[in-house]
C-alpha cells in the first residue's frame, strides 16, 4: 500500500510540474507557421508553455551546441563537425527528429508577368549568381513564350542570417549549377554575390512585398500570406512543377527510402515526374541523454503527440505531412531518448 500511495505522489507530483513547465527552444522561422499551432494546441491540452525564439536554423545550432535551449530546430542538418562539438559540451549527442516537409519557393514581385512564371534550374541559379539581370532576359523568355516580360531590373533578395531555408535553397542550386557550387556552395550562411539581405523568412518576404521587380526564396506558406505569386521549376525529370503538398510529397516518396539512420538527409532535386525540386524536410535538434526528468518526459510526450495528432494541422498550414516510413524511423529515435541514461516512460 506504501509503494502504491508513493506512485501515486510522485506521479502527481510530476503531472503538477508538466502542467506549470515551459520549454524553450529556437531556430527555424521555416517550421515557424505550424510550430506555432503546434505549441499552442499542446498547451490547451496539457498546460505545457513553449518559448519558441524564431532566429533561424544557424541560430537554432549554435544555442544547441551552447546548450542554451531544451531543443532546436533547423531546416539544414547539423555539420559532423556541429554535432561533435555539442557532444563535446554537452555529454550527450543530438538527434535530429524531421517533423515536417515544406517547399521553398521563388516568390516575385513582377505585376507585369502575374502568375505561373516558368524557371528553368540554370535560370534560376543565373539570377542569384548576378549574371541575368532584367526580367526580359532571353533565357527566362524561353520558358515562357506568349509572354511579354517587361525590361525591368531583377533585385535578388536572401536571407541575412544563418538559415535552414537558405541551406534547401542553396542545396539545390549546388546541385544544378557547377558555377554555383565552385563559387558559392552549401551552408545555413554563404557570401552571396548579389543582391539584399532580410531577415527570417519573414523579412525575405518583406521585402519581396516591397521592391517591385525583386525575386526571393522562403518557404510556401510565407509567399501565400503574403497573397505573392511563386515560380513553377523544371524538375529533374524535365517538367514544370509547381510547389504543393502532393510535389513536396512526391520528392519525399522518392528520396525517402535512403534515409540514413541519423535521418539527416537532402531531397532537393529529387526523381520522379511529379517532385518539386526545392523541398525539404524540417527537424527539431533534441538532446539523447536528458538533464532534466520533468523536460525530458515533457519533450517525449510532446514529440509523440506530433507525429500521432500534429501532422493532421499541416495541410492546412501549406507544409507537407511526413510520410509514414519517416514517422515510424521517428518513433524509433524518441524511444531512444533518455533521462541519465533510462528510457523515458
Amino acid at each position: 500500500m506504501k509503494k502504491f500511495l508513493s506512485f501515486l505522489l510522485v506521479s502527481l507530483v510530476m503531472n503538477v510540474a508538466l502542467a506549470q513547465l515551459q520549454l524553450n527552444g529556437a531556430g527555424a522561422t521555416f517550421p515557424y507557421v505550424i510550430y506555432s499551432k503546434w505549441f499552442d494546441e499542446y498547451q490547451k491540452k496539457t498546460g505545457i508553455q513553449f518559448n519558441y525564439q524564431s532566429i533561424g536554423s544557424g541560430g537554432g545550432i549554435k544555442q544547441v551546441i551552447e546548450g542554451t535551449v531544451d531543443f532546436g530546430a533547423t531546416d539544414g542538418p547539423m555539420k559532423d563537425e556541429q554535432l561533435a562539438e555539442a557532444k563535446a559540451k554537452q555529454g550527450t549527442d543530438v538527434l535530429h527528429i524531421p517533423t515536417v516537409m515544406g517547399a521553398v519557393v521563388a516568390m516575385y514581385n513582377v505585376p507585369e508577368i502575374g502568375t505561373d512564371l516558368k524557371l528553368t534550374p540554370d535560370v534560376l541559379a543565373e539570377i542569384f549568381l548576378g549574371k541575368i539581370t532584367k526580367w526580359n532576359d532571353a533565357k527566362i523568355a524561353a520558358s515562357n513564350t506568349g509572354r511579354t516580360l517587361p525590361d525591368k531590373a531583377i533585385v535578388v533578395v536572401h536571407r541575412s542570417d544563418g538559415s535552414g531555408t537558405t541551406y534547401i535553397f542553396v542545396d539545390y542550386l549546388s546541385k544544378v549549377s557547377d558555377e554555383w557550387k565552385s563559387k558559392v556552395g552549401v551552408g545555413t550562411s554563404v557570401n552571396w554575390p548579389i543582391g539584399l539581405g532580410g531577415k527570417g523568412n519573414e523579412g525575405v518576404a518583406g521585402q519581396v512585398k516591397q521592391i517591385e521587380g525583386s525575386i526571393g526564396y522562403v518557404e510556401l506558406a510565407y509567399a501565400v500570406m503574403n497573397n505573392l505569386p511563386y515560380a513553377s521549376l523544371k524538375n529533374k525529370a524535365g517538367n514544370f512543377v509547381s510547389p504543393s503538398l502532393e510535389s513536396v510529397t512526391a520528392a519525399a516518396m522518392n528520396e525517402a527510402k535512403k534515409m540514413p539512420e541519423d535521418l539527416r538527409v537532402s531531397i532537393t532535386d529529387a526523381g520522379g515526374k511529379d517532385s518539386y525540386p526545392i523541398s525539404g524536410f524540417t527537424w527539431l535538434l533534441v538532446y539523447k541523454d536528458q538533464k532534466d526528468e520533468v523536460k525530458a518526459k515533457a519533450i517525449v510526450n510532446f514529440l509523440r503527440w506530433a507525429f500521432k495528432e500534429g501532422q493532421a494541422f499541416a495541410p492546412g498550414l501549406y507544409y507537407a505531412p511526413l510520410p509514414k516510413e519517416v514517422i515510424t524511423l521517428n518513433e524509433k529515435k524518441i524511444a531512444s531518448i533518455t533521462y541519465k541514461g533510462k528510457p523515458i516512460k
